[in-house]
C-alpha cells in the first residue's frame, strides 16, 4: 500500500523535473542563439575593417602619386632656376668682357671726333687763306677754243682741256654747234681763279677723226685776267695767250 507521504513526494517530483526539463532546452534554444548573432558580429565586423583597408590602402596610394608628381616638378622647377642662373651669369660675364671693349671704342670714337674736327678746322682755314690769296692777287685764267674759217669746215667733234694735270673739262659739240664754231663762235672751256705762278695748260681736240694734243706753260701775273686760245686752223691747232689788267677780253 502507497502511503500518502509517497503519494505526495511523487506528485512534487513530477512537476519539478518537468520545470528542469523545459529550462535546460530554454538554456540550449538561448544558446544556439546567441552563437548565430555573435558569427554574424564578426562578419560584418571583419567586413568593415577590410573596406576601412582597402580605402586606407587607396588613401595611402594616392598620396604616395601625388608626392612623387611633386618631387618631378621641383627637379623641373630646380632644373630651369639653375638654366636660368647659368644664364645670367654668363651674360654678366659677356656684359663684363664687352665693359673694356665698348670703353675703348669709345676713347677711339672721341679720338676720331676731335681729329675730323680739327681737319675741318684746318680745311676751313686753308680755304679761308686761299680765298685770301686768290682774292688779294686777283689773278684769273680763262681757256678758250675757236675755229677760224676757211677754205673747209673744219669738224670739232670734242675737246678737254686740265691744268696743271687737274681733272680735265670735256666737251662734246653736237653738230649745230660744229657749225655755230666754223661761223665764228668762241667756247669758254675754263674760267678760275688761280694763284699768280706759271701754270700748264693741256689741251686734247679731235679734228676732222684725228686726235691732236698741245701743251703750254702760261705764266699768269697777279691782279689780271690772263688768256689762253686753242684755235683750230686747217685742221691744226694754234695756240695764243694774251693778259687783261682790266679783267675784259680785248
Amino acid at each position: 500500500m502507497i502511503s500518502t507521504s509517497g503519494w505526495r513526494g511523487w506528485r512534487l517530483a513530477g512537476p519539478i523535473v518537468s520545470l528542469v526539463t523545459l529550462a535546460s532546452a530554454v538554456l540550449a534554444q538561448d544558446t544556439t542563439g546567441h552563437r548565430r548573432d555573435t558569427a554574424s558580429t564578426a562578419a560584418s565586423v571583419e567586413q568593415d575593417y577590410l573596406a576601412k583597408r582597402q580605402a586606407t590602402l587607396s588613401d595611402i596610394r594616392a598620396t604616395e602619386q601625388k608626392l612623387a608628381a611633386l618631387r618631378i616638378e621641383r627637379i623641373q622647377v630646380e632644373s630651369r632656376v639653375d638654366s636660368v642662373t647659368a644664364r645670367a651669369s654668363e651674360q654678366r660675364a659677356s656684359q663684363l668682357l664687352m665693359s673694356h671693349e665698348a670703353t675703348a671704342l669709345r676713347s677711339l670714337d672721341s679720338v676720331l671726333t676731335a681729329s675730323q674736327d680739327n681737319l675741318l678746322s684746318q680745311r676751313d682755314r686753308f680755304l679761308s687763306l686761299g680765298e685770301a690769296v686768290r682774292r688779294r692777287a686777283a689773278a684769273e685764267l680763262i681757256v678758250v677754243v675757236r675755229v677760224d674759217s676757211g677754205y673747209q669746215l673744219q669738224s670739232l667733234d670734242n675737246v678737254s682741256v686740265s691744268v696743271d694735270s687737274a681733272p680735265s673739262t670735256a666737251r662734246h659739240y653736237s653738230p649745230g654747234a660744229i657749225d655755230a664754231l666754223n661761223a665764228g663762235a668762241i667756247d669758254e672751256l675754263y674760267q678760275a681763279h688761280v694763284l699768280p705762278a706759271t701754270h700748264v695748260v693741256s689741251f686734247v681736240a679731235a679734228i676732222n677723226g684725228s686726235t691732236l694734243s698741245k701743251a703750254l706753260a702760261v705764266d699768269v701775273p697777279p691782279s689780271a685776267v690772263t688768256y689762253v686760245q686753242f684755235a683750230v686752223r686747217n685742221g691744226q691747232l694754234a695756240l695764243s695767250t694774251w693778259t687783261s689788267r682790266s679783267g675784259t677780253s680785248p
